[in-house]
């Protein structure tokens, strides 16, 4: 990389519970389509926007360190598990910028983030922050958030999942090898080590 370049430093927040394959591609994507030199991984800490309680932070974090190994530019940051209170993409970002203070930063969300952006905790200090990167979904509609069309965005992967699928399969009690093709086998691996999500677990 060129040093009197601009850093451009992806970010890509979520729970991660568990990290699943699109995560992965998404990194993947973010990576390539984006030009990033860093793409910082940040599990969520205390989630103010969801009623379910999350796993534990040491959990979450370990998978993400197996759900993105090898994949170079990426960052797993515990910044927000080492935060206090509630966890803000605002506080985030900034945290962020105080860290790279020449980058651009890009705040990689789907569709559905994009839409609720203007409910976010300080949503405006975040737009000032970040330019957010909006992973869609084929045939998603964008320009109907209250924000309008996102400045940028990056393909969806060609499969789709959720964490939640994962974690109905593992609570069912699925093995390695079922879990493996909905996260990666490493991940797959330490849920079933663990008893991650099994019911009284």
């Amino acid at each position: 990389m060129n040093a009197a370049a601009p850093r451009r430093v992806g970010v890509f927040g979520g729970a991660f519970d568990p990290p699943h394959r699109v995560h992965r591609a998404l990194a993947r994507l973010a990576l390539r389509h984006l030009g990033l030199d860093a793409l910082h991984v940040i599990p969520t800490g205390h989630a103010w926007h969801k009623a379910r309680a999350l796993s534990p932070a040491a959990h979450r974090l370990a998978m993400c360190r197996l759900a993105f190994a090898r994949l170079p530019g990426v960052v797993i940051d515990p910044c927000e598990l080492a935060r206090p209170g509630p966890s803000y993409t605002a506080d985030t970002l900034a945290e962020l910028r105080a860290r790279h203070p020449q980058a651009q930063l890009l705040l990689l969300i789907g569709a559905d983030q994009w839409r609720a952006l203007p409910t976010w905790h300080r949503w405006r200090d975040v737009l000032a922050l970040a330019t957010p990167v909006v992973a869609a979904r084929p045939g998603a509609t964008l320009a109907d958030s209250p924000l309008g069309a996102p400045p940028r965005t990056l393909p969806w992967p060609a499969r789709d999942m959720s964490s939640t699928a994962v974690r109905a399969a593992a609570a069912a009690g699925a093995d390695v090898a079922a879990l493996a093709t909905l996260v990666p086998a490493a991940v797959a691996r330490y849920i079933v080590r663990h008893g991650l999500y099994r019911p009284g677990v």
